[in-house]
């Protein structure tokens, strides 16, 4: 049974524009059918060796290659390299529900379970920006960078480099 799997695509260079919508079918075998704007291609795909793919698309050959960083993807075709954000339908859905969702007041960051404090990246007086890395927590030996939910700026450090801590122990307070 074939599927079918609808993904939006933006360039990058063009922010204003709206998304593309684009769905794929696989064909199996490397094939598949593509439809943008009502018009549908079928292609052939093979991953080269090296990485890049060699596609067929209506007859005419195309090398191509993919750079894929989170949802953004970098496609490489003829020499010329265009940036796309991507998105299916649930990651879509996602954006949406939490765009424009923001905490406000007193935000304090805690330990997601017990561990080791690696790293800490701020002190107080520090301004963060929403997302920056604030300390990092090593725990059943992996490293976990805890970022700032918020903008703002950093008005407490509860721990230090080198301590242990508890599951839910306070580690830095942004306000």
């Amino acid at each position: 049974m074939a599927r079918t799997t609808k993904y939006f695509a933006r360039n990058l260079a063009h922010k204003d524009e709206v998304a593309a919508e684009l769905e794929v079918e696989s064909l199996g075998q490397g094939r598949y059918a593509v439809t943008l704007e009502g018009h549908t291609f079928e292609l052939e795909s093979l991953v080269l060796p090296h990485g890049a793919v060699s596609m067929i698309v209506e007859g005419q050959s195309f090398s191509v290659e993919f750079d894929e960083k989170g949802d953004e993807v970098g496609v490489l075709l003829r020499g010329q390299l265009t940036r796309f954000d991507v998105a299916d339908e649930r990651k879509l859905r996602l954006r949406a529900a939490t765009e424009g969702f923001t905490v406000e007041g007193k935000q304090t960051v805690v330990a997601p379970m017990p561990g080791k404090i690696v790293k800490v990246f701020v002190k107080v007086g520090d301004v963060v920006t929403e997302g920056q890395g604030l300390v990092v927590v090593e725990a059943m030996k992996m490293e976990n960078e805890l970022k700032s939910p918020k903008a703002g700026t950093v008005t407490q450090i509860v721990t230090r480099e080198g301590a242990t801590v508890e599951n839910g122990a306070p580690l830095v307070v942004v306000e």
